[in-house]
């Protein structure tokens, strides 16, 4: 250890009221601490700010989270939100012009504070919240993520970020909803081809549609433009993405009070859970992260890595 005065030679002095190493140069007599290192913004070590990233991204909520690392929990959503924060830009600069082949797209539904239809204020930061989600059919890569209502508008800022991350002629697969071929020939135009996987779902009485969706009877194969191959007009696996993020996230499981109460907060747990699957989580099946496989980095990243 050397003195940030002088560069001399320091010997150790103690410890602090805090347990941290103390040390005094040999030559100006200064005593300094040696401070652990930390996430910016917060006062905790690296370690526990890492440790409670892990729990968020395996599931956990918030008050489990409190109790389980003896930390408050406003300090646990300041540090979801700091660490929303980078990884939401590390998504934005990594995820640019990546060649695709196959790409699908849909949304997954959420809310926050309350659901829609208990929305008497017609606040646009709370009821029904869909993240609308792009995902490489090979590689797994989650390309890019938009949170928003399900309209129009939401639907064309959503295909302009795939627009924006993604280079050459792909092929697109979405669900039947109508704004969807706006947005596409808006955006995306004739650079790729289009179809849509249209469901078609059996009627349920009124107790099973409230707590499970309609049984699907029928999924039609319907060509937009373009030449899309029909074996590969398909939205399974951006589904199975979204049944990921319903494992990953306690903000999406059903019938508990575990719910976003801010919007904000959602939008950074949602970033936080995609910057983890593309660049620290291992896929089963590609053997590598979503990353390595799109070839954007070369090994797998540390949750210090992901957001220091």
């Amino acid at each position: 250890m050397t003195c940030h005065n002088c560069q001399s030679r320091c010997k150790k002095f103690g410890k602090d009221r805090n347990g941290n190493q103390r040390f005094r140069c040999c030559q100006c007599y200064k005593v300094f601490a040696q401070r652990p290192e930390r996430l910016d913004g917060t006062y905790l070590p690296t370690e526990k700010v890492t440790e409670i990233i892990r729990l968020f991204v395996e599931g956990c909520s918030v008050r489990s989270i409190e109790r389980i690392t003896d930390t408050h929990r406003d300090t646990i959503l300041n540090i979801l939100v700091l660490a929303g924060e980078r990884c939401e830009r590390l998504l934005e600069n990594t995820i640019h012009n990546v060649p695709v082949r196959d790409v699908q797209c849909d949304e997954i539904w959420g809310f926050v504070g309350c659901k829609e239809k208990r929305n008497v204020t017609g606040d646009p930061l709370r009821g029904d919240a869909y993240c609308w989600v792009a995902v490489e059919r090979n590689t797994k890569l989650v390309l890019t993520w938009h949170l928003g209502r399900r309209t129009r508008r939401d639907a064309l800022e959503f295909i302009e970020k795939l627009n924006q991350v993604t280079a050459g002629r792909f092929q697109i697969t979405t669900d039947g909803f109508q704004p969807y071929f706006d947005a596409v020939h808006t955006s995306l135009g004739t650079r790729v081809d289009y179809s849509q996987l249209i469901k078609l779902y059996g009627a349920a009485s009124e107790d099973v549609h409230r707590y499970s969706p309609p049984r699907v009877v029928d999924a039609i194969a319907k060509p937009m433009w373009g030449d899309p191959d029909p074996e590969r007009i398909c939205t399974s696996h951006v589904e199975r993405q979204n049944l990921t993020l319903r494992m990953s996230m306690r903000r999406l499981t059903r019938l508990t009070n575990a719910f976003s109460k801010k919007w904000y907060n959602l939008r950074e747990a949602f970033a936080l859970q995609f910057a983890y699957y593309n660049f620290c989580r291992v896929h089963q099946t590609l053997r590598v992260t979503p990353a390595m496989e799109s070839r954007i980095t070369d090994h797998i990243w540390t949750l210090q890595e992901l957001i220091v």
